[in-house]
């Protein structure tokens, strides 16, 4: 088991997560983050930081889609170990639905 971030994400890019984790398996895109899954070590104590609840475990229903995208990303984008701003219009993006459609960039 791992932990995934979901496009709940998407152009929110909260990062209380990344100040949480233990073993920096956080990667910053342009309009969100993904969690290395063979870095992470299943602690879970990143996900109820996540004020979107973008952070799930991989074994949810509708996981495995975005494993993959983690996984992906994650050898492309960089590292992130410290927490940032969020964008200044991030709480715009909360509840829309189909951001990533609408607004993944990779």
């Amino acid at each position: 088991m791992t932990y995934i971030v979901n496009e709940n994400c998407i152009k929110c890019k909260f990062t209380d997560c990344v100040e949480v984790c233990p073993v920096d398996c956080f990667y910053e895109g342009e309009n969100m983050l993904v969690i290395h899954p063979d870095e992470c070590i299943d602690c879970g104590v990143c996900e109820p930081e996540c004020p979107v609840d973008a952070i799930q475990s991989d074994t949810e229903d509708g996981a495995e889609k975005w494993l993959v995208l983690n996984r992906d990303m994650s050898e492309k984008w960089p590292n992130i170990t410290e927490k940032k701003d969020p964008p200044t219009d991030a709480d715009d993006f909360v509840d829309v639905k189909d951001k990533f459609k609408r607004f993944f960039k990779d």
